[in-house]
Parts: structure tokens; C-alpha cells; sequence
């Protein structure tokens, strides 16, 4: 059995859901396709300015990203560029793959965020895009399988390419 194992940052603004998010996540079981054990470790960050220094020790060489930010906050999408620049400035020149979460859509009716003009960015930036509710459990795993999905993807480039190289 091969065993794989990804380095997964969970970065955003305070109080976008990132914890609400994991723990959903966590507590749900797994859908990994059987023949083969992946284990994502999942760093939550606090969000905070005060706690950047000790998280960004945790972000050295991340294999995957998940960015949350919440959709009935403007100003927490607009810090999306800042959170991204932050984890690429740790990835020592490597692409980091991953997800871009609009949470909270259980709070749609206060959304300042449109999915679509979300979506653009996410695209813009190598990053997939998905939107959920940690507080009604409504797609919750979506990120986590889209980042396995893109670990695994990256997991079978690499060994293409080292099996060519034999």
C-alpha cells in the first residue's frame, strides 16, 4: 500500500470559518478511493496578525492550499491576495496547488461576494473554487476531496516524471 501524505495550510481572515470548516471535515469520515491511504495534514491558522509569525514557522514547503474567506465579507476576499502572497513567499518557488472557500453561504442574504467574480479570481490564481456552510454542514468535504484530488494529481506528475528519468 502506498502511503501519501500532503502538507495542507488553511489560511484566512479571522473568523471566516477555517476552524468551523476543518472540525465539519474532520468529523465526517473519509471518501478517499480505497486502494491507497492519503493523509492530509491540516494546518488551521488563527487568522490573526498577532499569531502570523508563529503560524507562517508551520508553512514551510506546503503541498496543497486551502484559502477561505467568508462571502458576506468584502474586505475578507479582498485579503485573499494578501494570505496567498504570504504562503508563496514559503513555498521556495514551487506552485502550491489548491482551493479557494467562499464560507458562510448559509448567510447568502448578506452576501457581498459574487461566486462568479470569486470564481474568476480563484482561476486567475491556479486555484480551484468551491462554496460551503461549516454552521449547516452543506459541503463541507468539497475542498478536502477537490484537495486530495489535486494532491494526487501532483503526487502522479512527479512520478511520471521520475520514472522517465529511469
Amino acid at each position: 500500500m502506498v502511503k501519501l501524505r500532503a502538507k495542507c495550510i488553511l489560511v484566512g481572515d479571522a473568523a471566516v470559518g477555517k476552524s468551523a470548516l476543518s472540525q465539519m471535515f474532520r468529523s465526517d469520515g473519509s471518501h478517499f478511493q480505497k486502494n491507497y491511504s492519503m493523509e492530509l495534514f491540516i494546518f488551521d491558522s488563527a487568522g490573526k496578525e498577532v499569531f502570523l509569525e508563529a503560524c507562517e514557522k508551520l508553512w514551510e514547503q506546503p503541498a496543497v492550499l486551502c484559502l477561505v474567506y467568508d462571502i458576506s465579507s468584502e474586505q475578507s476576499f479582498q485579503n485573499c491576495g494578501q494570505w496567498l502572497e504570504r504562503v508563496r513567499g514559503h513555498s521556495q518557488g514551487q506552485h502550491v496547488p489548491g482551493v479557494l472557500v467562499g464560507n458562510k453561504t448559509d448567510l447568502a442574504a448578506r452576501r457581498e461576494v459574487e461566486s462568479g467574480l470569486a470564481q474568476e479570481w480563484a482561476q486567475s490564481q491556479g486555484l480551484e473554487y468551491c462554496e460551503t456552510s461549516a454552521k449547516e454542514v452543506e459541503n463541507c468535504e468539497a475542498p478536502f476531496l477537490i484537495l486530495a484530488q489535486v494532491f494526487h494529481q501532483l503526487y502522479q506528475d512527479r512520478l511520471q516524471a521520475i520514472q522517465a528519468l529511469a
